[in-house]
C-alpha cells in the first residue's frame, strides 16, 4: 500500500475526532444546560430527526425502483 492511502486513513481518523470532539461538546452542553434527563432527551430528538430524514430519503428511493 502506497503513502496515498495512509494519508486517506489518517485524514480519516482526524476527521473523526474533530467530528467526535464537536459531539461531545454538544452534548456536554445541553448536559450542563438542562441535567442528564434533559441531555438524553435531547440526544434522542436529534436521533430521531436522523432517522426520519433517512426514511425519507430511503422511501423515495424504493418507490423509484421499477416492480
Amino acid at each position: 500500500m502506497d503513502a496515498k492511502f495512509w494519508f486517506w486513513i489518517l485524514g480519516l481518523c482526524v476527521a473523526g475526532a474533530i467530528a467526535m470532539g464537536i459531539v461531545f461538546v454538544i452534548i456536554g452542553a445541553a448536559w450542563q444546560a438542562w441535567g442528564f434527563f434533559g441531555a438524553i432527551i435531547f440526544l434522542f430528538g436529534i436521533l430521531l430527526a436522523f432517522g426520519w430524514f433517512y426514511d425519507r430519503r430511503q422511501k423515495r428511493r424504493y418507490e423509484e425502483l421499477p416492480e
